[in-house]
Order: C-alpha cells, then structure tokens, then sequence
C-alpha cells in the first residue's frame, strides 16, 4: 500500500457524525489527504414512505429524498462548522440505495486509498436484526478501512474486556 491520498468517510448523520467528521478530518489532514464524505439515503426508507402513500397519505417519495438530501447537507456544513472544518477541504457525496453497495461503489469509483467509519448506526436493537452496514462493508471491501469509536462506545467496550 501506498501513501493515502484520498479518503472515504462514511456517515449516516446520526448522533455519531460530528465526532467521526471531526476524527476523519484530522486524519486527512495529517496526510494531507484529500477527503470525500459518503451519506447514503436507504432504499428501504424511500420505499417506505411509497407503502406510506400507497395507504393514501399524501407524501411522496421523490420530495422525501430532496428533503432527506438537503437536510443532510446542511447537518454537514453545521458540522462541518462547529468543528472548524474548512468547507472547500471536503467534498459530500449523496446518493440513494443500498447503503453498503453504494458505498463499495464510491470507494472503488473515487479510487480511494482508506475509507473510515463508524461501527454504529442508529441503535443496538437495529444491529441485531439486521446487521451493521459497518460490518457488510468491513467483510467485502478491498480497500483498508479505519474504524472509529467513540468516547461512549468505547467505554462499552473496554467493560466487556476482562483483563487477567
């Protein structure tokens, strides 16, 4: 592996961002690398909200997914803010759909050189049913990924360590 000149982060705008933009963004630097953030809207909720107007509620998916993208552009640049983050050093890419092959497929068409994320999505009870996105691009990527904790999960984690 070569020098890491261009980062992935991936973020799914949840109470975990700020402290993994603010974890990225000092790694990038650091390596003077350039940084590309990775959010993606699951299908899954965009086809919700077709069964929520199936029933006769007038929503609709298409403004759910402008709405949806706009607000998490603007959590970005808030974020981007409250951590000191130059904008122009960071560049946001949104789409929508599986969130592990969308992101698998960022990575691979920005060629990046490391992807770093987080371990958690919104909640435990999610990771049991369903698998962590983490954990589905952790076993299929061929690029290295840097996990982050938080200060709280990591906590968690050291309890369940038992030292001899």
């Amino acid at each position: 592996m070569g020098a890491v000149k261009k980062i992935m982060v991936a973020v799914g705008m949840n109470r975990y961002t700020e402290g993994l933009l603010k974890y990225a963004t000092d790694i990038a630097d650091t390596m003077r690398a350039e940084l590309i953030c990775a959010s993606i809207i699951n299908t899954r909720d965009v086809e919700a909200v077709g069964t929520i107007a199936d029933m006769g509620y007038e929503v609709d998916g298409d403004n759910y997914v402008t709405g949806i993208k706009a607000e998490r552009q603007q959590e970005f640049v808030n974020i981007l803010k409250k951590i000191g983050h130059p904008p122009e050093k960071i560049r946001m890419v949104l789409k929508v759909g599986n969130p592990g092959e969308e992101l698998m497929k960022i990575a691979v068409k920005e060629k990046v050189d490391l992807i770093i994320m987080g371990i958690k999505s919104r909640t435990d009870f999610e990771y049991a049913l369903i698998g962590s996105v983490a954990e589905k691009v952790f076993r299929r990527s061929p690029i290295p990924i840097l996990s982050y904790r938080d200060e709280h999960i990591a906590e968690r984690l050291k309890k369940h360590i038992h030292l001899a």
